[in-house]
């Protein structure tokens, strides 16, 4: 089965991160993976988008086709406005509502939850750098497109030791964000 996730943010936030962890771990499961990035030259601050597939079959076209998103996490309301558009009627979307601004009609268009996922990382784990974890437990936990415990032994395999605790109470605090705002 083909699933199409799509991060968007700004450059420095971590969604193409988290897009390489989601991959991996597809991969591991034996599976395919594959994360698509575009983002401007500007290093910090400009808009970033990452697609995200992953198949049982294998990927012969790189890129997701306007409508096919089946769900969207973003982080920054300029990228969220440039790149909405590819997510087909009646998806998910997890926005960060101190950054993010769906219009009235957007949210009759998609499913919309709003999970302040910066200040989670920022206030509730300590370090703001573990948001793409947070992002990461959220989208598995609302989607269960990966085995959970391939993705977090993915995701530790791809931080420094020094961070794991941290990382691990950042999966642990997204899963449990994103089953509250399922159940309201």
């Amino acid at each position: 089965m083909r699933n199409t996730l799509r991060f968007t943010g700004v450059g420095g936030q971590g969604v193409l991160l988290a897009g390489e962890i989601m991959a991996a771990c597809k991969i591991k499961e034996g599976g395919y993976g594959l994360k698509t990035a575009t983002y401007t030259s500007q290093v910090r601050g400009g808009p970033t988008v990452v697609d995200i597939t992953l198949d049982d079959n294998e990927i012969r076209y790189p890129y997701a086709n306007e409508g096919e998103v089946d769900f969207m996490l973003s982080v920054a309301d300029v990228s969220y406005q440039q790149f909405k558009n590819g997510v087909r009627p009646g998806a998910i979307i997890v926005i960060d509502p101190n950054l993010v601004y769906p219009t009235d009609e957007d949210r009759q268009k998609w499913k919309i939850y709003d999970i302040p996922i910066i200040t989670i990382a920022k206030e509730e784990v300590g370090n703001v750098i573990t948001q793409s974890v947070v992002a990461l437990a959220i989208t598995n936990t609302m989607t269960k497109v990966l085995d959970e415990q391939t993705l977090i032994d993915t995701m530790l395999s791809k931080v420094p030791p020094k961070v794991h605790e941290a990382n691990k109470k950042a999966y642990e605090l997204g899963k449990k964000y994103a089953l509250q705002a399922m159940k309201s």
